[in-house]
């Protein structure tokens, strides 16, 4: 979901690499796939004339975190598919192939979250977390428009001294216009819709005949757009972190609020992080009030490069770190003894937290705005503008998506975009309880009207569910069944936490508690809401 670097550094820092929650992307229809399904140097001449062999679709490559060949790919599509002579882009593919190719018809088609991040460069992730899967179908990734290799939409990076920068005197009109004269696209053609056509695009060139989806985050937004407009391709789907058609994924400011109290929770049902941090929501309130006062300068060691360096923290800084360490288990767990420590004026742990988290998810700021300008933004309303105004959290990322959006000229997507999903394809749905992102409502409402579909919420899943968990195997055990009807989640109910920290050298060991219900939910954690 939205980066925080979309409101400390808005659209001025190139992001680099990926790994949203560990993680881990995207229609004009079938005239824009008949005039884009070309390969730059591919020939519709009558091969079976001659002995010329056609050029091979993919060709051996090497991603990062793999030591294996792999095959990678592209196609050449337009741009903009309504002008048949317009500029061409390159849609790039990977393709991680079947250990024993039993259904070499069929591939799992990966899409990564954002928007804006690569799946190619998440590959390694996608490998771990779909080894199942891949014992007899290909894994495939499509780098969507204006991500990875795929024509990125990013901009020149103003802003390299971050750890001293001032992310609370950007200007942020400026720089997203700035940003945008940087670009040599139409971005009004970034959005999920028309990248949903590249996907197709991909999939009918490499001749698979039908897809299994898995999509996280944005991700999911992608793969129901897909049971949307091509359901005869798809056999089925999981959706993990849901974003509901409904919602705009700039309401994701209530779920950070949210994240935020699932945390004081948990440390309170801790005996020894309770015993050891009894005021931890106050204290992150007060170190929180004195950022609104001003910025707090500090000499202190890059934990990059051991160099002494100013860290200037500001209170979108510190409230950022928190945001994106509730994304990740093993980070969540270092945020109570940070937020401690910061009350008592030593603000070193919240520096080694900003560091960890400053480029992990790897968002292409560009495309990131193409989607949130075009089918978000537009659906905040006045209440739900004045309820943002009551958390800096909320209120300083509407502000800011906001502003960007006013430089950044994308036509709004049409009303039916945001209506609910109605489909029979077998669907698996995954939300974490401590999700500070996409809360398990989020997979109800996306539920509402997918009639053969299963929604499981992992009590100690944070964003992400496949990847932290069991989970892994429901979506292995759905694409050898086809069906969700003998899929069950008790396995979920293991616990996956991270100790809390307690200093910055030990963890306690965490007792067996029951799952606490005070914090609002649509179904009782352990639980399913089935439809079969």
């Amino acid at each position: 979901m939205i980066n925080r670097k979309f409101i400390n550094t808005v659209l001025a820092k190139r992001s680099t690499r990926s790994g949203l929650c560990q993680s881990a992307t995207r229609t004009s229809r079938w005239l824009a796939v008949a005039i884009a399904i070309l390969l730059a140097n591919n020939s519709h001449a009558d091969t079976s004339q001659t002995n010329v062999a056609a050029p091979a679709k993919t060709s051996a490559c090497y991603l990062d975190g793999l030591d294996e060949q792999l095959q990678c790919g592209k196609i050449t599509v337009l741009e903009n598919p309504q002008l048949p002579d317009g500029k061409q882009i390159d849609i790039h593919f990977a393709i991680l192939p079947a250990i024993k190719n039993t259904h070499p018809n069929e591939a799992l088609l990966a899409i990564a979250g954002g928007p804006g991040q690569s799946a190619i460069e998440n590959a390694a992730f996608f490998n771990r977390m779909l080894t199942k899967v891949r014992q007899q179908r290909d894994i495939l990734l499509i780098d969507q428009r204006g991500t990875g290799k795929s024509n990125i939409l990013s901009c020149d990076d103003d802003t390299t001294e971050l750890l001293s920068m001032n992310d609370d005197d950007l200007d942020i009109i400026a720089m997203t216009e700035k940003c945008l004269g940087q670009i040599d696209a139409d971005v009004s053609q970034y959005g999920s819709n028309t990248a949903l056509t590249d996907f197709e695009a991909v999939r009918e060139y490499l001749g698979y005949q039908k897809l299994h989806l898995y999509g996280i985050s944005y991700g999911t937004r992608m793969a129901q757009l897909y049971m949307r407009h091509y359901p005869e391709a798809l056999l089925t789907v999981t959706l993990d972190g849901v974003v509901p058609m409904q919602q705009s994924v700039v309401a994701i400011g209530d779920s950070i609020e949210r994240g935020l109290n699932v945390l004081w929770r948990d440390c309170k049902s801790t005996p020894a992080c309770q015993q050891q941090f009894p005021d931890l929501a106050d204290e992150y309130n007060k170190v929180d009030q004195l950022l609104a006062t001003a910025p707090i300068s500090q000499q202190v060691r890059d934990p990059q490069t051991d160099e002494l360096s100013e860290f200037l923290l500001t209170r979108s800084k510190f409230s950022g770190a928190i945001r994106m360490a509730m994304y990740m288990a093993n980070i969540r767990a270092l945020i109570p003894h940070a937020i401690h420590q910061a009350a008592q004026g030593n603000y070193q742990p919240i520096l080694g937290i900003y560091t960890l988290t400053a480029d992990s998810t790897g968002i292409a700021m560009g495309m990131h705005a193409s989607v949130v300008c075009g089918e978000d933004i537009h659906r905040i309303t006045d209440q739900m503008r004045k309820d943002a105004k009551e958390s800096y959290i909320s209120g300083n990322m509407l502000e800011g998506l906001e502003k960007t959006c006013q430089a950044w000229p994308i036509p709004q997507v049409d009303d039916n975009f945001s209506e609910p999903i109605l489909s029979d394809i077998p669907t698996l749905l995954l939300s974490g309880e401590l999700d500070p992102a996409t809360p398990p409502n989020w997979g109800a409402l996306a539920q509402e009207k997918l009639t053969k579909s299963k929604h499981f919420i992992a009590p100690y899943a944070t964003h992400g569910v496949a990847g932290q968990s069991c989970g892994n195997d429901l979506v292995a055990q759905l694409v050898d069944q086809g069906s969700v009807k003998d899929i069950n989640g008790e396995c979920l109910q293991k616990d996956v936490r991270r100790s809390f920290y307690l200093n910055a050298n030990t963890v306690e060991a965490l007792p067996v508690i029951d799952t606490p219900t005070d914090i609002e939910t649509t179904a009782p954690a352990n639980t399913a809401a089935d439809k079969e």
